[in-house]
């Protein structure tokens, strides 16, 4: 190789890469890139993050540099488009969408979902939009506006909606013309005449099917098109050769009837079924439609002291906004005059208002129900909560379950294998059918390609997908990924965390023991002075207690945080710890003096607060935090579900399991620290168990993303919701066994599509193959069925085409049951 064409095959990419803490984090990815084959150079900058790869794609492509990074512990700044796209017929063209999407520079991922007609394109750096557009386009598909909405993606699925329409009414209309005709008696011109009229739904209806073929041959792919157009072809062009050539066929052999009903009738009922098929996909969005349809289109926004009602997408950060009883409220806010109840149903399923008063927060969409109020807009379109909630579950309905590799490497090979079976099908009763041999292989011929049905098989699970994930953002149940929702299913054990997610997360004081001659008063104001720049919740719970009690709080210095113990602190000049025993160990303090009163506040199941001041115990400080009213009855519904449930949390083992006695806990997982969280997780993963944890979606950050499935309760507005695999939108925990729940009904519902589409084919192309013969050959088919099977039970054509367009209708609506499931 010359250096020239060295030259030439190498590329440079720059990366955006999160998650390195230090120089020496930079230092070990720069060498690991470098090492990697391909990778010709890797520059690693972690002062801006950047890092510049030159690498030769002939021996490594993006997506597994990609994949490199991952496995270091980083992640690639990803940018991710949704874009509607037309022309997809199967999961043939799913695959041949998406081949083309990823031959473009910076794309890391592509998937094309056949249910919703929508490509989600995951890229690095900015997408070069007219070339992507252009190699979809050189596939034989048509690309949308860049980062479709539902909105944009609905108006594509009109569009292909009426066009199917009006071309089956065409098709339809004169496939039964030519039906008639063909009993008429004959008339000079008959046969010119079903001619011109076969021609017009060859070619004029059926022209999208010779468009999709010829776009995947240049590729050198077959696909849905490419067994109708065959088919149909087959027999209209016998019946054109059986018009201009009439005397060149043989008696016995070859009979010149003519088959342009069945071209016609062919083309008629496969275009019924994709508009049927296309209809009842756009019913799987309903649930995200509904979403949608839930944005007001003005707000009533107050400026200069003038109200002024505006379109919501001018609504300003920064802007008063003014809702009055029974309005939406906008945008996302904060409360600024007055107050009210407001309905969060739509985003936290809760059907509760919930009480709002100055300071609090209020989200878009949700409805105002008493009082009126003003607020300020902190978030306004596409940032707003109900944006991001719309976007994650796009999102997820255009990802794909690792369930449906199996689908589609079946496609790569299916259409090519049912064109073998055809040809040998043609091949066996031309040379040993019945009389005339022709004319049962070329029906028997074009049965085969007919029947076949790859649309069932790449609408099996996204259909399924679409409508599991917008079932549970109706009960704000948010599923980042179709991998989530299978992944969700097989889950063994749940692992919650205690604080603010198995319980209120507000503790209170409720206990404080002095040793003489320190006071309760003392001892809660030493705690409080140290505590009160402290944002944990039990530091703050003591703060509020000495503010109720109206303690003078004394100055403190030398703030230290110990995870997992406890503060230590400087205050009125004396050292002073505040923790658990393993604190008081740590700084050589006897706790002799209060072992039965620490006993016995254990035992109760509440968190024990020890203070030691300049090296000697001085008293203790109890605080207990109860269980959230619906935590024994989740644990009850996950038992139900035959799941193991774990608790972890940093308290004590006889104060955790006083907690986990109450709620109906299987398993304590006590005084572990915050950074251990994960360890346990991979512990139990060990053990063979698939495991969910779940937390705050902030703090349990390494746990979340160490578990199977990572589920977030109560925090869906912020931070969770761009990281946890699955956001309970409100702090109800019954939330947890309703999305497993609704995994395992979308699981089930995706096996038994899976299961009809293979069985459909595996028992429907033999029939269309003729092996009904060996039944019917000697003695005739019965009466009754001579219109379905003919004389010697070779399956009718027009019937092939009815049940081909039949099964991707019954996958889709079978999916479709799946929005009558109540998850909880």
């Amino acid at each position: 190789m010359t250096e020239n064409q060295s030259r030439v095959r190498v590329q440079k990419i720059n990366l955006d890469i999160s998650g390195m803490s230090c120089a020496s984090c930079a230092g070990g990815a720069e060498a690991t890139l470098a090492q990697t084959p391909g990778v010709l150079q890797a520059r690693v900058n972690f002062a801006t993050s950047k890092t510049i790869i030159e690498y030769d794609p002939q021996k490594i492509d993006l997506p597994r540099i990609a994949k490199i990074v991952k496995e270091m512990g980083y992640t690639v700044v990803t940018k991710k488009s949704i874009f509607p796209i037309e022309g997809l017929h199967c999961a043939s063209c799913v695959a041949s969408s998406e081949e083309a999407i990823m031959g473009i520079p910076r794309v890391i991922s592509a998937a094309v979902n056949l249910a919703s007609s929508r490509a989600t394109v995951e890229y690095v750096d900015d997408l070069d939009v007219t070339a992507l557009k252009r190699a979809v386009s050189e596939a034989g598909y048509e690309l949308g506006a860049e980062s479709a909405t539902l909105e944009d993606v609905s108006l594509t699925a009109e569009r292909e909606i009426k066009s199917l329409r009006s071309r089956f009414i065409l098709a339809i209309t004169l496939g039964v013309i030519i039906m008639v005709l063909g009993f008429v008696p004959e008339f000079t011109g008959k046969a010119y005449l079903l001619w011109a009229l076969a021609t017009q739904v060859q070619f004029g209806a059926g022209w999208r099917f010779y468009k999709g073929m010829w776009a995947a041959l240049r590729h050198r792919r077959a696909d849905m098109n490419t067994l109708i157009a065959l088919g149909s072809s087959a027999a209209y062009f016998y019946s054109v050769v059986a018009v201009l050539f009439p005397h060149a066929f043989v008696s016995g052999v070859i009979e010149a009837n003519l088959y342009f009903d069945t071209s016609a009738l062919i083309i008629a009922l496969i275009l019924f079924g994709h508009f049927l098929e296309a209809s009842a996909r756009g019913r799987t969005t309903g649930a995200i439609k509904k979403l949608i349809g839930l944005r007001p289109n003005t707000a009533s926004v107050i400026r200069n002291g003038q109200e002024f009602s505006i379109s919501v997408e001018d609504v300003q950060l920064g802007d008063l906004v003014l809702v009055r009883p029974g309005e939406r409220v906008p945008v996302d806010g904060v409360i600024r005059q007055g107050y009210s109840a407001v309905d969060e149903s739509m985003i936290s399923g809760e059907s509760l208002p919930v009480d709002k008063k100055v300071g609090n927060e209020v989200i878009g969409a949700t409805i105002n129900k008493t009082g009126s109020f003003e607020f300020e807009a902190t978030r306004v379109g596409k940032d707003t909560t109900l944006s991001h909630i719309v976007r994650l579950v796009e999102e997820a309905q255009g990802s794909k379950a690792p369930i449906q590799r199996l689908a589609d490497i079946i496609a790569g090979y299916f259409v090519p294998a049912v064109i073998g079976i055809a040809l040998l099908t043609f091949a066996i009763w031309f040379f040993f059918g019945p009389e005339p041999p022709l004319n049962y292989a070329l029906l028997n011929f074009v049965a085969v390609l007919i029947i076949a049905c790859p649309c069932a098989l790449g609408l099996a699970t996204p259909t399924a997908i679409i409508v599991g994930t917008g079932l549970g953002a109706e009960h704000g149940i948010l599923i980042r990924s179709a991998e989530t929702l299978e992944k969700a299913h097989r889950i063994k054990t749940v692992l919650l965390d205690k604080t603010g997610t198995l319980t209120q997360g507000t503790p209170r004081v409720t206990d404080v023991i002095a040793i003489a001659p320190f006071t309760q008063d003392a001892i809660l104001r030493l705690a409080a002075s140290a505590e009160k720049s402290s944002e944990h919740p039990l530091a703050k719970a003591i703060v509020a207690e000495a503010i109720e009690r109206k303690l003078i709080l004394l100055l403190a210095s030398d703030f230290n945080s110990l995870p997992g113990m406890g503060i230590e602190a400087q205050v009125d000049g004396k050292i002073l710890a505040l923790g658990n025993l393993k604190l008081m160990q740590e700084k050589n303090i006897s706790v002799t003096g209060l072992v039965q009163s620490t006993d016995q506040l254990w035992e109760q199941g509440k968190t024990v607060m020890l203070l030691g001041l300049d090296g000697r115990l001085v008293g203790l400080l109890a605080l207990s935090d109860s269980l959230k009213p619906t935590a024994k009855e989740a644990v009850l519904d996950m038992h139900r579900l035959g799941l193991e449930v774990a608790m972890v949390t940093g308290d004590n083992h006889r104060a955790a399991s006083a907690i986990a006695r109450e709620a109906g806990i299987d398993r304590v997982l006590a005084e572990v620290l915050p950074e251990n969280k994960a360890a346990e997780v991979k512990k139990l993963q060990e053990q063979g168990r698939v495991v969910a944890m779940v937390g705050d979606g902030i703090n349990d950050a390494p746990a979340l993303a160490q578990a199977d499935v990572g589920i977030a309760i109560g925090t869906g507005t912020d931070v969770a919701i761009e990281t946890a695999d699955i956001t309970l939108m409100s702090g109800d925990l019954r939330g947890i066994p309703a999305s497993i729940a609704l995994s395992k009904r979308t699981m089930r519902t995706i096996r038994q599509n899976l299961f009809w589409s293979f069985a459909y084919n595996v028992i429907l192309i033999p029939v269309a193959a003729g092996v009904l013969y060996l039944a019917f050959g000697k003695n005739g088919v019965p009466a009754g069925l001579h219109f379905i099977l003919g004389n010697y039970g070779f399956l009718n054509p027009i019937l092939a085409a009815a049940a081909m367009a039949l099964s991707s209708v019954t996958v889709v609506t079978n999916s479709l049951r799946l929005r009558g499931f109540d998850p909880g």
